[in-house]
Order: structure tokens, then C-alpha cells, then sequence
């Protein structure tokens, strides 16, 4: 039994059974790794996969059972050379953040900028994504640290933390006529076409529910992952727009005017999320605290024994 075995059933079991993509990822051919599948399915006296042919098709009630140890072994794995750094005082490496493109662009800059200068030698990945893929990264290991509004407190393999919470602005070009309501109400909004987040990001999912509750049916006329595209055609005259409220600068921002829509929308929580059983060294529980200063180490340690915070 070798790592390279372990890694090509949990890679196969992630990537749809497709052994193309499985070879990709590990680097190495796909007849490579299908050997390694039948090499530990022979060690272990049990076959893992259901196949048509050659080609894999699903796992069997014992493979199941089977990769959920392997998850285990490869995760504490990775943590041993983690704590190998850790324990040999080695400040230096890479932590990977994932974040989406509010988060990337809006929150993240001061984090970054502090932790910098308490870890220089460490290099900073910074990736940006939905909060599915962002998900995916963390538990592929891809990604140690994820980021964003949505989504990742729904895998139970991802241990999060609330980090803050963050309300909507309605943004109109300056002289519209919603800028003369006030308070400005839903059916306010459904009277003109509207340009806000994709579904599954930033707080969309709230929007929705706003709207739906209250029986009006908007007219969402262009979606968007960036704050900034979205302000963007707002200042064209295409529509108004809905957006995170730390996406708006009222410097920065000229021609625009946002207006306070938390009386409209609930509350959003913004979440940081790391694989359950991670072993974290110093500089990610720096990370981590600079975004979420209300959390303590114990915090932290507690939920990855334990589960999430709520």
C-alpha cells in the first residue's frame, strides 16, 4: 500500500470516476492509475469501484466505507509535514487563500497588507471563485483557507467560522428617480430593471428570498460575480443595482449614489472555511485572526475538533 494508490482512489472518487482527469491531477497516465487502483483493490481483498468494462461507474458499499479512511490518512498526512515545518521553526511557505471576487477585492486588501508585514517570508496565493469551487479547493487541498458569503457552511467536510456580517445598498445614477422615495420598498424596485450578483454569490440568495416573500417579481435584467461590473452598468443607466454594502466608495465611486437597503434584505454573514482535521500552522491562525479578530486560537482549535461555529 503506497500514498500514489490512496491518492488515485480519492482523486477518482472526486473527479466522477473520470481517469483522464485523475491522471491530470496526479501527473501520471491514466493506465497508471488504473493499475494503482487494481494493485490496492488486489492488496485489500475488495473491489472499491463498480465498472463497465474498464471504465469505473461508482463506488461499492465497501469502497464507500473505504475512502472515508483514506480521506483521513491522506489529510493526516499533509498534516504531518505541516507540523514537520512547524516544529523545525520554519516561518516560511505558501498559504493559499480562495476567496470570491468581493471578498478578494473589498475585504481582504488590509488583511493581506497586515499579515504581510508580520510574516514576510511567507507568499500569499490568492485565488478567486465561486463558493462551490472555492469549497472543492479547500477539500482537495488545492486551497488552505476559503472565503465568502455563500455555500460553504453546507459541506460538512469544511469546518467554518462567521467572520462579519454585511448588509445591501441599492445604487442608482445621481438624479434617479428612487433617489425622491423614501423608504424605498420592493415594489419601488420591481418598477425598474435591476443588475445585481449571480445566484450563489454574495448575499443573491437573500435578494431572492426578499422578493419572493413578498410576492414581487423583479425584472433582473444582468448578473454579475464583480461588484465593480455591476457598478459599471449602473453608471451606464442600464439599471439599478443591488450590491454588497463594502463594495461602494462614495469617493471613488462618482456619478453613483447608494442608498441603505438593509430595511429590505436580511443581514449577510461572511464565512472563512478550512477542511475538517487541517492541521494549521502559526501564519494560517494569524491569517485567520486578522480577519476575524473576534475568534480566538481556542476558538479555532475547538471548531476543528468539533464542528462549526454557528
Amino acid at each position: 500500500m503506497n500514498f500514489q494508490q490512496l491518492r488515485s482512489i480519492r482523486e477518482a472518487a472526486r473527479r466522477g470516476y473520470n481517469l483522464t482527469e485523475v491522471a491530470n491531477a496526479l501527473f501520471t497516465s491514466q493506465p497508471g492509475v488504473s493499475r494503482q487502483i487494481r494493485e490496492l483493490e488486489d492488496e485489500l481483498g475488495v473491489v472499491i469501484f463498480e465498472r463497465n468494462g474498464k471504465r469505473l461507474t461508482g463506488m461499492t458499499e465497501p469502497g464507500k466505507g473505504i475512502l472515508k479512511i483514506i480521506d483521513r490518512l491522506l489529510i493526516e498526512a499533509e498534516n504531518l509535514q505541516q507540523a514537520s515545518l512547524e516544529y523545525t521553526g520554519q516561518q516560511s511557505g505558501t498559504l493559499s487563500v480562495a476567496a470570491t471576487h468581493t471578498q478578494a477585492r473589498y475585504a481582504l486588501p488590509k488583511v493581506v497588507q497586515s499579515f504581510r508585514s508580520a510574516y514576510p517570508d511567507v507568499r500569499i496565493a490568492l485565488q478567486q471563485s465561486a463558493p462551490e469551487h472555492i469549497a472543492e479547493w479547500i477539500l482537495s487541498g488545492k486551497t488552505d483557507i476559503g472565503i465568502a458569503t455563500e455555500g460553504l457552511s453546507q459541506f460538512p467536510d469544511l469546518v467554518s467560522f462567521p467572520c462579519y456580517r454585511w448588509s445591501h445598498l441599492i445604487v442608482v445614477p445621481d438624479g434617479h428617480p428612487l433617489l425622491s422615495r423614501s423608504p424605498i420598498k420592493l415594489e419601488d424596485l420591481a418598477e425598474f430593471p435591476l443588475i445585481t450578483y449571480d445566484v450563489g454569490f454574495t448575499g443573491r440568495g437573500h435578494i431572492d428570498a426578499a422578493f419572493e416573500q413578498a410576492g414581487v417579481k423583479p425584472d433582473i435584467v444582468l448578473t454579475a460575480m464583480d461588484s465593480d461590473v455591476i457598478k459599471q452598468y449602473v453608471s451606464l443607466g442600464l439599471g439599478v443595482g443591488i450590491v454588497a454594502s463594502m463594495a461602494f466608495d462614495h469617493g471613488r465611486d462618482k456619478g453613483m449614489r447608494a442608498v441603505e437597503a438593509s430595511h429590505l434584505f436580511a443581514q449577510n454573514t461572511t464565512r472563512l472555511a478550512v477542511r475538517k482535521g487541517a492541521y494549521l500552522r502559526a501564519y494560517a491562525y494569524h491569517f485567520i485572526q486578522q480577519f476575524a479578530p473576534d475568534l480566538s486560537r481556542a476558538d479555532i482549535d475547538a471548531a476543528l475538533n468539533g464542528g462549526e461555529l454557528s
